[in-house]
């Protein structure tokens, strides 16, 4: 765990230095905003930034979102500080501790932090097949791809890889290729040295460079564009990279996880792209099943979900009707894991009790759960019976099924033949030839008036 932690040290923030360093953090301090931002800048990564509420902590956050750090934060103060500890969460703090520190407050945001970054919560076996694979090559240095659908979990389960490698207790970044435009992509992965490029008013030490030692996630690899597909290439190959404006190449000691919502062979074959970067990358690959095709892990999620945001909102502690649990099995989770969660917080805020129906659980488009699980029902019931038709179709000739097509038709409008061949879309003509054929087959044809089955 790297802790940052941002403003003067005096009296009760140095004491909360001193437990956090007791809990086993790293710590390492910035007495302004700006000097934050440099060491950030410069490479010098943070897993968590504790700072001094009386901080302009909005714009510190400002600052993080234009640099494109993604580091949670966790504001403190004395307890007097009662409103600027809220305009602190406002403006995005996770938490707020108050000072004097207690010590075992301070541990547990810490091993919170932590823990956010490896919990992996599965129970159903299709999940427990890609979680045994993944602990197998969790040690190695290879690199490995990581597929599926958005919202399974892709990120989760690469710092769960992370966590269980010889480089756990070195940094784990993370980069998101489909986030940052093309022009600045290069400069994030391999930084950038002063007067590179306009804007460039001071060396920035990349994604790489912070990584060395431990983990680079490349997250949507396949969003990159073709042409920095090559430099990365180099740098898997040769572990070095070059600095936007550099003069010689850097080291690097990294492991690569990369992951993809899209077919990388497809992307390969259209074209967009490259063959040698795919095999680099995909030594392992972990495909991670979509949230319909593990149930037992909807059931497991839903229950973590709700006892998440009950505490985090203050309420008593929900639990779903047993109405609502099968409604949630029976949904197609587009959105997956992260769907999923939404959905859930919203159930929870929405329930006006502590045991949340169907009713309180909504989509994003507004559908009730309820609604979705009836539509589905329906579906699955006339899938069940197209199965069952066709199932008694197999064997038999098309002549006979269209006789008992005609006839079972004629049956239903009680013989009226202009009324039946409307129905079957064919002319009162054919019909009346088809009808000719089959009674001198002799086989009983219903009269105007009539049906086969009071005949019978």
């Amino acid at each position: 765990m790297r802790l940052l932690i941002v403003g003067p040290l005096e009296g009760q923030l140095t004491e909360a230095t001193k437990l956090a360093m007791e809990g086993g953090a790293k710590v390492a301090h910035a007495p302004s905003i700006e000097i934050a931002i440099a060491s950030l800048r410069a490479g010098r990564g943070a897993d968590l930034l504790l700072v001094d509420v009386m901080m302009d902590i909005a714009s510190l956050i400002a600052s993080l979102d234009a640099e494109r750090i993604v580091i949670p934060l966790v504001a403190c103060g004395t307890e007097s500080n009662a409103a600027a500890a809220v305009s602190a969460i406002r403006a995005g703090a996770k938490e707020y501790i108050p000072l004097p520190p207690d010590a075992e407050l301070i541990a547990a945001i810490i091993a919170a932090v932590a823990r956010e970054s490896t919990d992996f919560l599965y129970r159903d076996p299709a999940m427990a097949r890609v979680v045994k694979l993944a602990e197998q090559v969790a040690p190695s240095d290879a690199s490995i791809l990581i597929t599926g659908e958005s919202g399974t979990g892709k990120e989760v389960m690469a710092k769960y890889l992370h966590s269980r490698s010889k480089r756990a207790g070195k940094p784990f970044i993370s980069i998101n290729c489909a986030a940052i435009p093309e022009q600045l992509l290069e400069s994030e992965l391999f930084g950038h040295e002063k007067g590179a490029f306009t804007g460039a008013v001071g060396r920035r030490i990349g994604k790489f460079e912070e990584a060395s030692g431990g983990t680079l996630l490349l997250d949507e690899i396949s969003e990159m564009e073709v042409r920095l597909q090559a430099k990365l290439l180099r740098a898997l190959q040769e572990r070095l990279i070059d600095r936007v404006g550099g003069t010689k190449p850097v080291p690097v000691d990294i492991r690569i996880i990369a992951t993809s919502n899209r077919n990388l062979a497809e992307a390969v074959r259209e074209g967009s792209f490259r063959e040698d970067l795919m095999f680099r990358l995909n030594v392992v690959n972990l495909k991670l099943p979509a949230l319909r095709e593990r149930p037992a892990d909807i059931a497991a999620l839903s229950d973590f979900f709700i006892s998440k945001y009950s505490k985090a909102n203050g309420l008593s502690p929900r639990t779903l009707s047993d109405e609502a649990r099968a409604a949630l099995l029976q949904a197609p989770w587009p959105g997956n894991v992260r769907e999923l969660e939404n959905t859930l917080h919203r159930a929870v805020l929405l329930s006006g009790g502590e045991l949340i129906g169907s009713d309180a659980i909504l989509m994003p488009d507004g559908t009730g759960l309820g609604e979705i699980a009836a539509t589905a029902s329906i579906a699955m019931q006339a899938a069940q019976a197209a199965e069952t038709i066709t199932r008694t179709m197999v064997g038999r000739t098309v002549a006979d099924v269209e006789r008992d097509l005609i006839l079972d038709t004629l049956d239903h409008v009680l013989g009226n033949r202009t009324h039946a061949a409307n129905i079957l879309g064919i002319s009162i003509r054919t019909l009346r030839n088809k009808l000719n054929q089959y009674t001198d087959e002799g086989v009983p044809v219903p009269g105007p008036g009539e049906q086969r089955t009071s005949a019978a």
